[in-house]
């Protein structure tokens, strides 16, 4: 490996924080909208907003959306701590929803973890 070619690890990073991890908390916080009960679905549809509007964000460039009047706040938003501000932030949202009684399939709770773990794995393994 050259001094300018970019290691996979980086590589796998950048892929999963722009096109895996937004999309994967999607899912799950619409999941625990539709399932959960009462108090629940408050940060799962608060993860939910986050996450669609980081989707948004990534994809507009190719979409030619970039003119759209909140993108620039959602991309410094993105941007923020090198990338890993919002998806720690809408992870911390949805992982709120731990404490209230009225969750249903404590399956997506385990889901999330294991997501945020390898995250966060991926992201120590970048900073070596």
């Amino acid at each position: 490996m050259s001094f300018f070619e970019p290691s996979p690890v980086l590589i796998a990073f950048i892929f999963v924080q722009r096109f895996v991890f937004f999309e994967v908390l999607a899912v799950l916080a619409l999941l625990r909208l539709v399932v959960g009960g009462g108090l629940a679905r408050l940060p799962a549809g608060l993860a939910l907003l986050i996450s669609t509007a980081a989707i948004f964000a990534s994809f507009a460039p190719a979409l030619n959306l970039t003119s759209a009047p909140l993108y620039a706040e959602i991309a410094r938003a993105q941007a923020a701590g090198g990338g890993v501000m919002l998806p720690l932030f809408a992870s911390a949202v949805f992982a709120t929803s731990l404490a209230m009684p009225q969750r249903r399939w404590r399956w997506i709770d385990v889901l999330h973890l294991l997501g945020l773990v390898a995250y966060l794995g991926l992201w120590f393994a970048t900073r070596l």
